[in-house]
């Protein structure tokens, strides 16, 4: 079913294109979409860094919307009693388009950043991406403008590694 996952059961909307008959079997389910590529990797770097991972995936869910992000993680600071508390949404830009994934990235990143300040305003939201990917797409200018303006916050991972590189803010 298109990198979807079934988890449970619920109602949902058959989406466009599919016939009744082959959705038929899912309508009382509610989908999540599959890992990322880089999972394991950013959740492994994560952990090195000193993060409890405490939601996989982790759940936002308001009124009748749920959503998937990728990870929920937290750690506590010596100085600080109430320590950090964090949702991971993992990228790995694998499509023929960094453009398109970007956009599809940034309109995720905004939902989910939505939701996270009505349910969970404690929680910071970051993206995490691969530093190839930082370097070759996210260093260009017009995408630095957008992550500026967007204040978008970025996790870098060395995925071989699985050491995270930057926390850009």
């Amino acid at each position: 079913y298109n990198g979807w996952l079934i988890v449970s059961v619920s109602r949902v909307a058959r989406p466009r294109g599919r016939r009744a008959e082959d959705w038929g079997s899912m309508t009382r389910r509610r989908l999540m979409p599959a890992r990322d590529l880089n999972h394991d990797m950013v959740r492994s770097a994560l952990q090195k860094d000193g993060w409890t991972i405490t939601d996989d995936p982790y759940v936002i869910a308001y009124g009748d919307l749920t959503l998937f992000a990728d990870l929920g993680a937290e750690r506590t600071l010596a100085a600080e009693r109430n320590g950090e508390r964090i949702v991971v949404e993992i990228k790995s830009f694998p499509g023929p388009s960094p453009v398109r994934e970007f956009q599809s990235a940034l309109g995720q990143y905004e939902l989910y950043r939505s939701l996270l300040e009505l349910i969970e305003a404690e929680r910071q939201l970051y993206l995490a991406v691969s530093d190839a990917v930082y370097e070759v797409f996210f260093l260009r200018e017009a995408i630095q403008v957008i992550l500026r303006r967007n204040s978008i916050r970025l996790i870098i991972v060395d995925l071989a590694q699985e050491e995270i590189v930057q926390w850009i803010k």
